[in-house]
């Protein structure tokens, strides 16, 4: 195995094509295909299917992919660091909940930390989906909750998925509604309270049980009920129609404006919210600044650790 061939297969899987990547590295299409051949035979895996269309990433493939990025990440920032090459474009994802202080953690560390290229991601994104996104090392590092309700189902798929959860704070139960919400004028709010309002929430398509929910009291009957797959919809929603949203509390005024605040809600829950990594292989450069930068605004939060 050498590090051109992980380079390789890093460029195949983003391109979609052997063609076109070789077409990039200056090879011609037979000796790139006879190069991942050779490293797939070494390892005894399939890394890519390949159709009259290209190429797509097998699940073998999807794992060794995540080892073999945190490896050209490390060589790279080595490379910058005592070779005085010229900085690569630097590559980092996320898959999180919908929690500004995960987004506030994120622009920070492109501020800092980006460079003059670099391709990040974050994905506000169904709760299935970042338990799959991390394991499956499509994303370095994800940020969810557990409570008493949901918790030994997720940390089951955890323990299956080879990953582990790691607490950054705990929060007690809040709503988000707007500012000219009839609900805005109370300090705190109780369940009856919120009868006549819509319940707003995040869909999680086909992993749709109640313990993928973002939301806690999922199971609660509310007579109104919006199902949203964004953050801004939501907000939105809130205002136009004085609905909604159980959270933790936690929001950025400046990412989120003036018009959504939060009130406690006088439920006995609380929400444990953490980031998740592999077990099996320690965070990247990257992870490991954008961990820092969690816990720096979990710390600021208010939540307890």
């Amino acid at each position: 195995m050498t590090l051109d061939q992980l380079n390789y297969v890093i460029l195949i899987a983003e391109t979609g094509s052997i063609t076109e990547a070789a077409r990039r590295l200056f090879l011609t299409q037979p000796s790139l295909s006879a190069a991942v051949h050779e490293l797939e035979n070494e390892l005894g895996i399939s890394i890519f299917h390949r159709t009259n269309h290209g190429v797509t990433v097998t699940p073998d493939g999807e794992k060794f992919l995540g080892y073999a990025r945190q490896v050209a990440e490390q060589v790279n920032l080595i490379r910058e660091q005592y070779l005085g090459e010229t900085p690569s474009r630097h590559q980092f994802c996320v898959s999180t909940q919908h929690y500004s202080f995960a987004v506030k953690a994120f622009s920070e560390l492109l501020r800092q930390y980006g460079g003059a290229e670099y391709d990040f991601r974050i994905r506000e994104t169904k709760t299935w989906e970042i338990l799959d996104d991390v394991a499956q090392y499509r994303s370095a590092v994800g940020v969810l909750y557990l409570n008493s309700f949901n918790e030994t189902v997720l940390r089951k798929v955890m323990r299956e998925r080879g990953l582990e959860f790691h607490l950054l704070f705990t929060a007690k139960p809040h709503i988000f509604i707007s500012t000219a919400s009839p609900l805005a004028e109370k300090q705190a709010i109780r369940l009856e309270d919120l009868e006549p309002y819509p319940r707003l929430s995040y869909e999680q398509g086909e992993h749709n049980a109640f313990y993928y929910s973002e939301e806690i009291l999922s199971t609660r009957h509310s007579p109104k009920d919006i199902m949203v797959s964004d953050r801004a919809t939501l907000f939105n929603l809130l205002i136009g129609l004085d609905g909604y949203t159980i959270c933790s509390g936690v929001i950025n005024k400046d990412l989120n404006g003036e018009n959504i605040i939060a009130r406690p809600l006088e439920v006995d829950d609380e929400m444990r919210i953490g980031y998740i990594i592999p077990k099996r292989t320690a965070p990247g450069h990257y992870a490991t600044l954008y961990i820092r930068l969690l816990e720096q605004y979990a710390r600021e939060s208010g939540g307890t650790a």
